[in-house]
């Protein structure tokens, strides 16, 4: 007798052994119908898996975010088929599950181009429609590298060859095509219905710049043709709002390949970040932030003592000089320590809150650069809070309000949260995670925010809050973090005096709203394609003469609003008006000024918006107080 315990509490009992799809059919024959695969115990397994003990089975679906990813990763096989049918040449490597889809890597004689795309897409749905049954076989290792070899797939017998365990192998076969792979897999390829090949792109066999140079083939696939419909719509928006072009239409920085992952920043880019770090600077200082700045390039000891030498090391910049190792700071927090450990502190000093706005440089991948958004150079809005362990929460919450005052700001208004607890390997007592997760708990139901749980996903010195943004597409942006900390202040000798003069080890909370400056910007850019907010905009409003007749009056109305800090530009060249116009309207500055005769005549201004809409005539002090208005309320 085999007893499966169901999601919703009920129970079914079953004479013999039986396979999750006669689970599924036990249930109901739509069940059956829409069943993708199950999950025993926890743990996703094939449709046709046999149960053979007391179990607790979830039937999974397209609906479950397990049964899509099972669709795309069996898109992959379905891809590698389709390739194999039209190129018996080609070999396979590997084709994981990616965000949003899937890829496969393949040795071809040729590049494929995108009428073999076309081909091979054309040929996954014919193959879809055989409705051939994806079965799985287990093969000793030995076996199945002579399997892969006889098939002259060469890859395939390298990845086995490189598993240390000796275990046996699962394999995939639908109709005449077979692959190695944990699974699971759809029962049949007829579950795999829409899908699109997006691009061909080079990738090095197991990443090394030494090895073959593979084609990848990347693909979409998903539920139903309306997610597809819409996912594509936001690639196309995406695209649109791609921040380097964008950058480059706006004349806002550069990147160049003698600094690579550094960026240039063109006088509109560098007003802008002025305008992002004055406001967090001023933010900063009335919820009781000190500014301090702390050394670029640091000895080696240091970076030992902190623990990054040993785990961070091959991401470090370094250099020698004077017999001495030194590292360009990859983070902050161990000179904010530095600076806390300057004289012998009191309990009452705390909170201390130190801020900086800290240039780091990491030696990432050249591969994994892009554009701002990933770079070697950037510039954190840091800060480290040193409390005692009755603080936390308080300052927990305090950080959290702010955050969602800079969020809102600048136009975020949809917040997602996850709280990191604890990893296997940490440091700290028990007594000190509990007491640490729970006031995080505590903060957050304070804060009144939903959140989600990553259970072990914290770091090794305390657990994590991660704050997600969303975009006006939808997107999604992981930009501030709240870290707790036990280790490296006691690594670096942080003390304060308690209130019974013993001394006590601060807690560290690591933490920043907006991250990096640079990707935060590339956020901005891509969320406003540009259009930002007049209290953004690098050049807010441009002052334009219809004729040299209004020069002198055109130059008047430009200096009074530079006066009143508006940072306003002069356009008097010798053009039509409606080509300043159209060529303005493309640089997406907020507001164009116009002064004519009856404008200089009337001492007013004639106004346009961004949008195009004409606005009217206005005196300059109402245009002003209009400006300063919208400014102040940061829309």
């Amino acid at each position: 007798m085999t007893v499966v315990r169901l999601p919703d509490g009920s129970k079914r009992s079953f004479e013999q052994s039986i396979n999750v799809m006669d689970v599924a059919a036990s249930i109901g024959p739509g069940l059956a119908r829409a069943a993708i695969a199950g999950k025993i115990n926890g743990k996703l397994v094939d449709a046709y898996s046999l149960i053979t003990e007391d179990c607790d089975l979830a039937i999974v679906t397209e609906k479950d975010p397990e049964g899509l990813e099972i669709i795309r990763h069996s898109c992959a096989h379905l891809l590698a088929h389709a390739v194999k049918e039209l190129f018996p040449e080609a070999q396979v490597t590997i084709g994981p599950v990616i965000e949003d889809g899937f890829y496969y890597d393949f040795s071809y004689r040729r590049s494929f181009t995108p009428e073999d795309l076309e081909a091979i897409e054309k040929r996954m749905l014919e193959i879809s429609k055989r409705d051939l049954p994806v079965q799985r076989k287990i093969l000793p290792r030995i076996e199945a590298i002579d399997f892969f070899k006889k098939q002259g797939e060469h890859y395939k017998a390298q990845i086995i060859e490189a598993i240390p365990s000796n275990e046996a192998l699962s394999l995939y076969s639908q109709g005449e095509f077979t692959d190695l792979c944990r699974g699971p897999h759809v029962p049949s390829t007829a579950k795999i219905k829409v899908f699109k090949l997006m691009k061909v792109a080079g990738a090095y066999w197991r990443g090394d710049s030494n090895n073959e140079m593979l084609q990848r083939i990347y693909g979409t696939a998903w539920t139903n043709k309306e997610d597809q419909k819409n996912y594509l719509h936001r690639l196309e928006e995406a695209d649109k709002r791609d921040h380097r072009k964008i950058g480059k239409q706006l004349d806002l920085f550069h990147i160049q390949e003698e600094a690579p992952g550094m960026v240039f920043w063109h006088p509109k880019g560098w007003m802008l970040w002025q305008q992002i770090e004055q406001y967090m600077r001023d933010l900063l200082d009335k919820n009781g932030y000190q500014e301090v700045r702390t050394p670029q390039v640091i000895d080696k000891n240091l970076w030992v003592r902190s623990g990054h030498w040993e785990n961070f090391r091959e991401n470090m910049f370094t250099t020698h000089s004077d017999e001495r190792d030194f590292a360009i700071k990859p983070m902050n927090c161990p000179g904010h320590v530095q600076i806390f450990n300057q004289g012998l502190r009191s309990y009452r000093e705390l909170p201390i809150r130190l801020a900086e706005f800290g240039s780091c440089h990491r030696n990432e991948a050249s591969g994994a650069l892009h554009g701002i958004m990933r770079v070697r150079a950037f510039t954190q809005d840091d800060a480290h809070i040193f409390c005692t362990e009755e603080q936390i929460q308080d300052e927990v919450v305090k950080f959290i309000d702010l955050l969602k005052i800079v969020y809102a700001d600048f136009g975020f208004n949809e917040l997602l949260v996850k709280l990191s607890t604890r990893p296997q390997k940490r440091v700290g007592s028990e007594e000190q995670w509990d007491k640490s997760e729970e006031a995080l708990k505590a903060a957050l139901g304070e804060a009144k925010l939903d959140w989600e749980l990553q259970p072990g996903e914290g770091a090794f010195y305390g657990p994590k809050i991660e704050f997600s943004l969303k975009d006006s597409i939808g997107r999604v942006w992981q930009c501030g973090t709240l870290q707790l900390d036990f280790s490296m202040p006691d690594r670096l000798g942080a003390e304060y005096v308690s209130e019974d003069n013993a001394r006590k080890v601060p807690v560290m909370l690591h933490r920043a709203i907006l991250g990096s400056l640079e990707r935060f910007i590339g956020i901005l850019i891509e969320n406003y394609t540009g259009a930002f907010p007049l209290w953004l905009a690098p050049d807010q409003v441009v002052v334009m003469n219809i004729s040299r007749g209004q020069n002198d009056y055109a130059h008047e109305v430009h200096n009074q609003l530079k006066q009143q800090g508006i940072r306003a530009s002069l356009d008097l060249r010798n053009e039509k008006i409606t080509y300043k116009i159209r060529e303005h309207s493309l640089q997406k500055l907020p507001y164009q000024v116009i002064v004519g005769d009856e404008e200089m005549n009337t001492n007013q201004v004639s106004v346009r918006n961004r949008a195009g809409v004409d606005l009217g005539q206005m005196t300059l002090q109402d245009l002003i107080t209009k400006l300063k208005n919208e400014i102040s309320a940061r829309k």
